[in-house]
């Protein structure tokens, strides 16, 4: 069985296409958004404390597209004051982020 915290493109590509907007979705739909961005620097898989933006996983222009996917997937406005790198650090980060935004709480990240 795969760790949670670790899956690959395949593993997500089937959750990604869900229409569930529930919190345990968000981690993975942003988890496949990423990989697919990311699949020329190859990168397969993902954990949930990876550093996007440090790792350079996600740049400067990735960021602007995170948001807006999120925006599209999810019932939600991103304002410019919640464009800060502690909303987008890690998926952890992201689905905190999109969870308050949203209005739900978060599962607890072990």
């Amino acid at each position: 069985m795969l760790d949670k915290t670790s899956r690959t493109k395949q593993d997500v590509k089937m959750i990604a296409n869900n229409s569930d907007n529930s919190v345990l979705a968000v981690k993975e739909r942003v988890r496949a958004f990423v990989l697919e961005y990311a699949a020329g620097k190859g990168l397969t898989e993902l954990k949930d404390d990876e550093p996007l933006l440090t790792n350079n996983i996600i740049d400067s222009l990735g960021s602007f597209r995170m948001i807006a996917f999120l925006e599209e997937t999810f019932p939600l406005t991103i304002e410019d004051t919640d464009m800060v790198p502690e909303n987008f650090q890690t998926l952890n980060d992201v689905e905190s982020f999109v969870a308050s935004k949203l209005g739900k709480i978060a599962p607890v990240n072990n």
